[in-house]
Order: structure tokens, then C-alpha cells, then sequence
């Protein structure tokens, strides 16, 4: 598999880790069809993107009172697309994300802080491979009629997964730096 696609698929999984999917029937819901969760990393400086198929989140949010919120996050490792079959099989496999043993990258939120109208930090732990570290996400709300788009980017350092283990752990051929991006659809979320 080329490096590209093989440091997109990271960063795909650590976006995916970042996104909402489903609300219970008291809640916000994403319309999946709708929503996307993207990644950009660096192949020998240039820019690799990818995304992922499937992922699942259940949420609770208000924005009269966002630090009463919480957020959980699943995204399937196997579902990562990349430019070609070779890269999304190496993706997949034991020197990047090790899909067999640890098929789910997952986001829990342990605090949300509002910034200002329509802005909010979530602060969480990422959990991709069996390592886990503590994030901060910058999230924007945008409210349309009845839908509200959240939409965000981090950067995350693909080795504190381990991923890219052996020769990609050489940062001059794979970037360690992945920039992880978000744009979900919502529905049920009350007026900001």
C-alpha cells in the first residue's frame, strides 16, 4: 500500500472518532447521510484525504446549558476509504490501525465549554488502538430551519496510536501530524 494512503486511513479513523452519529429519541440526531468525517495526512509532504463509511455516536446536547452535554463516538476502522484497494487493505491491517483486534475508534466527551454564540470546546478522550489520549475539540454550530451543522477540524499525532508502527514510524516519509475534519448533520437540537 502507498504511504499516502496509508496515513489517510489514520487520519480518517481520528476524525471519525470526533463525530456524532445517533441520539436516542430524547435527543439530537444525526442524519448520517448528510454527515461527513474526513482526514488529511502527509505522504513525503504531500496531502493524502480520506474518510470513513461507517460510524455511530449517541449524543445530549442543549445549547442554554452545552456543559450539561455529553458526546460518545464510534467509528469502524474497517470502513476507511482511500484513493486505492491496496492502501485501504494496508490501512487496515496490524501496522496501522490493527482493524482485527481493535475494530472501533471511539470519542467520549468529558466536558463542553461554550466560546461564544454558536461555538463550543468538547473536550474527550480519543481511543484508537488500544491507546488513548485526551483532545480538545473546537466545534460550530449552524443553524438552518430545523437541521444544525457541527463542523470542526483537529490535528492529532498519528504515532501516540501507534499507528504507522516499524518503517512508518519515520516521520520523513509519513507525516506524524494528521489533521482530523467534521461536518454532522443534526436534527432535534434546540435553537442556539
Amino acid at each position: 500500500m502507498n504511504p499516502v494512503a496509508r496515513v489517510l486511513g489514520a487520519g480518517l479513523a481520528l476524525l471519525l472518532t470526533l463525530a456524532p452519529a445517533r441520539a436516542g429519541p430524547q435527543g439530537p440526531s444525526l442524519i448520517a447521510g448528510q454527515s461527513e468525517i474526513s482526514f488529511v495526512s502527509r505522504q513525503m509532504g504531500v496531502p493524502v484525504a480520506g474518510n470513513f463509511r461507517n460510524f455511530d455516536a449517541q449524543l445530549s446536547f442543549d445549547p442554554a446549558n452545552p456543559q450539561k452535554g455529553h458526546f460518545f463516538v464510534g467509528v469502524d476502522l474497517s470502513s476507511v476509504q482511500l484513493p486505492t484497494d491496496d492502501a485501504m487493505k494496508e490501512v487496515v491491517g496490524p501496522v496501522w490501525f490493527d482493524a482485527a483486534h481493535f475494530a472501533r475508534a471511539t470519542f467520549q466527551s468529558s466536558a463542553i465549554r461554550a466560546l461564544e454564540r454558536g461555538r463550543y470546546e468538547v473536550a474527550g478522550r480519543l481511543s484508537i488502538k488500544g491507546h488513548a489520549q485526551d483532545v480538545l475539540v473546537p466545534v460550530s454550530l449552524e443553524q438552518s430551519g430545523d437541521l444544525t451543522v457541527a463542523s470542526g477540524s483537529l490535528v492529532v499525532r498519528r504515532l501516540a496510536f501507534a499507528i504507522g508502527e516499524g518503517e512508518w514510524a519515520d516521520t520523513s516519509m509519513v507525516a506524524d501530524e494528521v489533521q482530523i475534519r467534521f461536518r454532522l448533520v443534526l436534527s432535534g437540537v434546540a435553537p442556539i
